[in-house]
């Protein structure tokens, strides 16, 4: 079973990704099925948002006489980043509280 990912959390994953080190589009999505499946698809459009957003930026590479385009996080994308994580904390707390259960009919104080 899979849980559904949300705009947030794709942009916080690719975000995550390209913040260890620039990275390409295919290489990209094989990190980000480490812990989801999503396809190249559904990450361009991804990529175009954090792009038109200003938290991504570009430059081209020649590998093996093709350019290749690689992805940069910036500033405000590390900010956004930061945000993100914050945000990833706060919501996690809130749905263990419930889903982990004790094991003696208590929830809560994860």
């Amino acid at each position: 079973m899979a849980f559904p990912l949300s705009a947030q959390l794709l942009d916080s994953l690719v975000l995550s990704v390209v913040e260890n080190s620039d990275t390409y589009g295919y290489e990209l999505t094989r990190h980000i099925r480490e812990c989801t499946n999503v396809s190249e698809s559904t990450l361009y459009p991804v990529l175009r948002r954090l792009l038109k957003n200003g938290l991504l930026e570009t430059y081209d590479k020649e590998f093996l006489g093709r350019n290749r385009r690689y992805y940069h996080i910036t500033v405000n994308g590390i900010k956004a980043l930061d945000g993100y994580r914050k945000d990833w904390e706060e919501h996690k707390r809130s749905v263990e509280s419930i889903l982990i259960n004790r094991g003696d009919g208590t929830y809560g104080q994860i």
